[in-house]
């Protein structure tokens, strides 16, 4: 059945491989997968021991609702410590705000607690309009940021900002782990300069980089014609409109006639949302599994599939990806190639395999938690592996060996391990410029071996 639209910033979800200008940016990171559409969990968990009687009150509330009570009187005596007895005034919300991120911080990278503000603008990227310099980012322990990728025609891209780069200051003045609260400092008015400093694998001093903020509206689709009959779809990220706005640019491209080809650009596509991939890979498949997700909880347990009718009418595709590609741009690449439906050039992805779920609190705040992995129609989760090219392209000018090594959800403190990782394996390369778009119409013109049945 066709991808359920994106509802309310609840049920489970699939961000991207970070936030945009953190943590505030999260373009397109809340990915609405359809509870209704679970399938029973392949392996249900056992059930608890039960607890023994008692007459304590207390002790009987905690085995009613599973609270480990011990563990919450000594949480509560260290807050009143803190409260009582720290050297200065402590804000009592901002003390328990610290204590909940301190409940999520050693899961993994993608959990995290989000005040009213982050909240409200995680969601706002969906719609691809915001201030800011345009660039998404994984916010680390330290508070430095890492760019995920800059997001094509803005700011960020203008001034050279680059995947891979970490930001380490912002007018000077170094990030701290508090510059995550709020909006962030990468955020401000349209028409203000803020000068970063980054550190870039390859340069032995750290650059300063002058970018003027502006009024960030992302088309995440432009197409054009490569050569007569041979048509290009850039995707930079994936909101609310995307898929629709793909179906339009390439019945736009087809307007001359039919299409003998169709290059999908997912380069340093940080991901957004799972329904517009979806949506996107419902449009140029038959029949077959798009993508499912698998958790603990079975509420979690999704499963998409394609409704018949191919826009291309099987004209080949060929998509590229690099190591900024992630995320719901992972579940594109990984549907189409499973499928049988197109060939992959480029550049091993990032490996974003993990399903977050976004829970309102009563106050404006959000936890966002990692709940669910996905799994590409032939079952491959890809977590902390990515998606593995059938051409492999090297970058212009050739990258320093050292960057391989880095730039990866396997390398991310904390991450979840993956069912295909592989200890010391490095990502791909970032691609930048036009060679990649050769390289991939030429493979488009290969003659098209025989495809494999559709996964089901």
């Amino acid at each position: 059945m066709p991808p359920p639209s994106p509802g309310a910033r609840s049920g489970p979800t699939q961000p991207d491989a970070g936030a945009t200008e953190p943590p505030a940016d999260a373009a397109g990171a809340t990915d609405e997968a359809d509870p209704s559409a679970a399938d029973p969990a392949p392996d249900e968990p056992a059930p608890a021991e039960p607890v023994p009687a008692s007459d304590d009150p207390d002790a009987s509330e905690s085995a009613a609702t599973g609270v480990p009570l011990d563990e919450i009187r000594r949480y509560v005596g260290v807050f009143n410590a803190i409260r009582q007895g720290y050297v200065d005034p402590v804000d009592e919300r901002k003390l328990m705000t610290s204590a909940i991120r301190g409940l999520l911080l050693d899961l993994d990278p993608h959990s995290a607690y989000l005040e009213k503000s982050d909240a409200e603008a995680f969601d706002e990227g969906t719609t691809g309009a915001y201030d800011g310099i345009g660039v998404e980012v994984l916010q680390l322990p330290d508070g430095k940021v890492k760019v995920i990728a800059p997001i094509d025609d803005t700011p960020a891209a203008k001034a050279g900002i680059r995947a891979g780069d970490t930001i380490v200051a912002v007018d000077g003045r170094p990030l701290a782990p508090a510059d995550a609260e709020g909006h962030g400092p990468l955020r401000g008015p349209p028409g203000t300069r803020v000068v970063l400093t980054v550190l870039r694998e390859g340069e032995p001093e750290p650059l300063e980089i002058t970018v003027q903020r502006d009024t960030i509206r992302v088309a995440s689709v432009r197409g054009r014609l490569l050569e007569p009959g041979y048509g290009y779809v850039r995707i930079s990220q994936f909101q609310v409109e995307t898929g629709e706005d793909f179906t339009r640019t390439v019945r736009e491209l087809q307007a001359g006639g039919p299409l003998k080809g169709l290059v999908i650009d997912l380069r340093s596509n940080p991901g957004g949302l799972l329904t517009s991939a979806v949506r996107v890979a419902d449009d140029l498949l038959e029949a077959g599994r798009i993508v499912s997700t698998r958790g603990r909880n079975p509420v979690n347990d999704t499963e998409f599939s394609a409704t018949p009718g191919d826009i291309l009418d099987g004209a080949p595709v060929v998509v590229i990806i690099d190591a900024g590609s992630a995320s719901a741009s992972e579940v594109l690449a990984g549907a189409l190639r499973d499928n049988g439906r197109a060939r992959i050039v480029g550049s091993r992805s990032f490996g974003k395999g993990s399903v977050q779920t976004v829970m309102p609190l009563g106050n404006g705040d959000a936890v966002k938690l990692t709940t669910a992995r996905y799994f590409t129609p032939s079952g491959r989760s890809i977590q902390a592996r990515g998606i593995d090219p059938d051409v492999v392209l090297q970058p212009d000018p050739p990258a320093r060996p050292t960057a391989r090594s880095r730039y990866t959800e396997a390398m991310l403190p904390g991450h979840l391990r993956g069912d295909e990782e592989e200890e010391g394996a490095g990502a791909g390369d970032v691609l930048d410029g036009d060679g990649p778009i050769q390289a991939a119409l030429a493979e488009l013109k290969k003659p098209a071996a025989p495809a494999p049945a559709p996964q089901r």
